[in-house]
């Protein structure tokens, strides 16, 4: 096939495309050509823009690739060095001599397959051999006896539907005489409502821990003979969140009195909200705020326990953590905040003290790996590192003091080596500042203080992983449901969103927590700090 001619087009001859034909293209026609040309425009201003490379433009349309170092580095070691590499001038550097023979990386533990004991939650039927125990005479060499031994364990699973229903026939009686009626009684444990509390739990696991949408719950129930629409899916969901949000407002307090609070966004759509921002734009007004967004923030509380708290809104994770900070006791110490460098991140006005992500400025030079080879490979390997001596302290499970001061011990010296090379590339114009190396220094040294609290303050964390891995909950809700209809909705989906992935993190099951909270929900209402995933079983295990 013959390649077409490629021409270019400016943004004014392209709005004067679109003027020409609002007027003569039926509306749909219309807006699909006006979302060609959008795209077009899009596409090749990011192609113009000079920090876009080819590599980054291919992330942008299919998504990253995993960043380890055994992919970044062609040919690397179990332990991430890189093998010799030539390179450009501008890459070279004095980089300290490595070992020959690393040692070998240890194999990978398990084989995908679960026993018993992973099935936690399930029922266990214990069934004994009949007409014989143990002491009794072999059955086979009738010379023996028998005599306990471990079981031997079965594990059957039985798939079903995600809601199942229950039709009752209630026999009923008419007296011809006085026309007094008698109804059989339902049996015992029975609710005469239709939608089961469990419903609403389910629903919440699906819709906000899955990110399934109701619309495919709703087909997918109808092919099961179940019928639920999206709409009734809503209504159970939105009458059984009280209990929920009473315990989500006892969390955020909770998350206030934290040691470490991790926050970042991600971007996010609320339709109401837009709608909202488009009539004051049309109106000649200045909106209150273009940006939507969903805060997650994940708060270490000093008993040991993890909280994950979601905030949709204009409001950016500065400003939520902020107001998280608002119920914080007065007599305690600033915590640890831990976030990336973006400004929006440190918009509130309480004092924390700041910690920033070593893999974000670990990923300024994955994305220009291949570029500058040697260099990033350096920098990849140092770094690596420092992980590793973190993941010995975390596998050895030190305190936080010991942690700081075995970081001190063997992660000072690594870091201060990395600093001064870092700063003779620059100094001694080995780097260029305005190349992708030369602003990837730029942002290590930049921030520095931030990248290196974990050398000065106890319990200080590396990075901001912790976090980024909550936002893909809202980040699966986003690319399934695509938005929120009201600010409402996304009140809700962010109460249960905080809840299901706060018993994740503590280990929980959402689901039978939900269900509790579900049951219970005039009691936990007014005493929602008994009723945390932590400590609910103990409610559940007092006398009535």
């Amino acid at each position: 096939m013959k390649p077409p001619e490629f021409m270019g087009a400016t943004p004014a001859q392209l709005d004067e495309i679109l003027a020409l034909a609002k007027t003569t293209f039926p509306t749909p026609h219309y807006e699909l050509l006006k979302g060609i040309l959008d795209t077009f425009s899009y596409v090749m201003r990011s192609l113009q823009n000079a920090k876009t490379s080819i590599k980054r433009f291919r992330q942008m349309l299919f998504g990253a690739s995993t960043e380890s170092a055994r992919n970044l580095i062609k040919g690397a070691s179990a332990t991430g060095e890189p093998p010799p590499t030539k390179s450009t001038p501008e890459a070279q550097g004095d980089y300290p001599a490595k070992p020959t023979s690393p040692p070998p990386r240890p194999p990978r533990v398990g084989h995908g397959r679960h026993g018993a004991d992973k099935y936690s939650n399930s029922p266990v039927i214990e069934i004994g051999v009949s007409n014989l125990k143990s002491g009794d005479q072999c059955p086979e060499c009738k010379v023996g006896k028998v005599y306990d031994s471990p079981p031997k364990t079965l594990v059957r699973v039985v798939g079903q539907p995600p809601l199942t229903a229950t039709v009752y026939k209630l026999e009923h009686l008419r007296c011809r005489l006085c026309d007094a009626t008698v109804t059989a009684n339902l049996p015992e444990g029975a609710s005469p409502s239709k939608y089961d509390s469990s419903c609403a739990s389910m629903l919440a696991v699906l819709r906000y821990g899955s990110g399934v949408p109701f619309y495919r719950l709703e087909g997918l129930q109808g092919s099961l003979n179940v019928p639920l629409p999206d709409a009734t899916q809503w209504q159970i969901v939105k009458d059984a969140v009280p209990a929920p949000a009473a315990v989500f407002d006892e969390l955020t307090r909770q998350a206030a009195q934290g040691d470490v609070l991790h926050c970042d966004d991600t971007p996010a759509k609320v339709l109401s909200l837009i709608d909202a921002r488009n009539k004051r734009e049309a109106a000649g007004q200045t909106p209150k705020a273009k940006a939507i967004n969903t805060s997650g923030i994940i708060a270490l509380l000093p008993q040991g326990n993890k909280v994950a708290l979601f905030f949709t809104g204009h409001a950016h994770a500065g400003t939520n953590l902020s107001n998280v900070l608002a119920q914080r006791a007065g007599e305690l110490l600033p915590p640890l905040q831990m976030s990336d460098a973006l400004a929006s991140n440190f918009a509130g006005a309480l004092a924390t003290i700041l910690a920033k992500c070593l893999t974000h400025g670990r990923r300024k030079f994955v994305d220009v790996m291949d570029h500058f080879p040697q260099a990033c490979s350096h920098v990849i390997d140092v770094l690596g590192k420092i992980y590793a001596h973190d993941a010995q302290a975390r596998d050895t499970k030190m305190s936080p003091g010991e942690r700081l001061l075995y970081h001190q011990a063997h992660s000072a010296e690594p870091m201060r080596e990395l600093k001064v090379w870092m700063k003779a590339q620059l100094d001694q114009h080995v780097v260029e500042p305005n190349s992708g190396l030369g602003q990837a220094i730029g942002y290590m040294l930049k921030h520095w203080e931030g990248l290196t609290l974990f050398l000065r303050e106890e319990g200080a964390p590396l990075d901001n992983n912790i976090c980024e891995r909550a936002l893909k909950r809202a980040i699966l809700h986003r690319k399934n449901s695509m938005f929120y209809r009201t600010a409402k909705g996304a009140r809700v989906g962010d109460i249960y969103m905080s809840l299901i992935h706060t018993c994740e993190l503590c280990k929980v099951n959402p689901f039978e927590y939900l269900q509790t909270l579900h049951t219970h929900a005039q009691v936990v209402m007014t005493g929602a700090a008994q009723w945390l995933p932590w400590n609910y079983r103990e409610q559940l295990t007092r006398p009535a």
